[in-house]
């Protein structure tokens, strides 16, 4: 009688890789410096890499690729130089916040797809992404953006709002990566990280809140400017 041999899982392995990866990120945020600096630059390098993999395969012609490319360059440099920013010019904890946020959102947004399912967002570019898991990512962004913000100053409005909103975002870069995947032709980005594909594929949310944010932060500080001078 012929055995059948069922595929191997590689939940092992993405676990292992998984936290792996936290605690390299762990331990650059906590030391900072020139080793935060270092991993930022590292992580940058490899994240155009994968992007200009998938722009080259987006595109065909030569003005296509140059534009996305340069679109990739500005929307990873802002997004990493923020991450730097934020670390090592501001307060260590809105790092380890703006990154909980996107973790919460994904965390939130896979119990509540699980749980109540129904109908999908946009199924021909992402199939597993729902409403009710958007609503779920959401909700967990707000209340952690609202624990941060009431530990370490006072409960503001603005603080779950900021929290769900930085939730659509992450779930936008979530879709726009998943875009450009599928417009390319390939299931992952890369495959750098064992399990889970592409450096790309697992910081897609994270780039698009760092921009996000960076943007946020310029307005604040170009609008107490004009407040400074009128």
């Amino acid at each position: 009688m012929e055995s059948i041999t069922k595929p191997r899982s590689d939940l092992g392995v993405r676990t292992l890789s998984g936290i792996a990866m936290m605690l390299v990120a762990t331990v650059a945020i906590l030391f900072g410096g020139w080793l935060f600096r270092i991993f930022a630059i590292l992580v940058a390098v490899g994240l155009l890499r994968e992007w200009f993999r998938l722009a080259w395969q987006l595109r065909s012609d030569g003005v296509g690729r140059l534009l996305w490319a340069a679109g990739g360059i500005v929307y990873i440099g802002v997004a990493t130089a923020n991450l730097v920013a934020l670390r090592e010019i501001s307060e260590m904890y809105l790092v380890l916040t703006v990154i909980g946020i996107v973790i919460a959102t994904d965390t939130g947004a896979y119990f509540a797809g699980r749980t109540f399912g129904g109908p999908k967002i946009a199924p021909k570019i992402s199939p597993s992404k729902t409403w009710s898991g958007l609503a779920g990512g959401m909700l967990a962004a707000a209340i952690l953006a609202s624990a941060v913000g009431s530990h370490f100053e006072a409960f503001a409005i603005w603080q779950p709002l900021i929290g769900a909103g930085l939730a659509v975002v992450a779930q936008a870069g979530d879709f726009f990566e998943s875009w450009m995947k599928r417009r390319a032709g390939v299931k992952d980005s890369g495959s750098l990280i064992p399990g889970h594909g592409g450096l790309l594929d697992r910081a897609d949310g994270l780039l698009a809140v760092l921009f996000a944010v960076a943007i946020l932060l310029a307005v604040v500080h170009f609008d107490a400017g004009v407040w400074r001078l009128s």
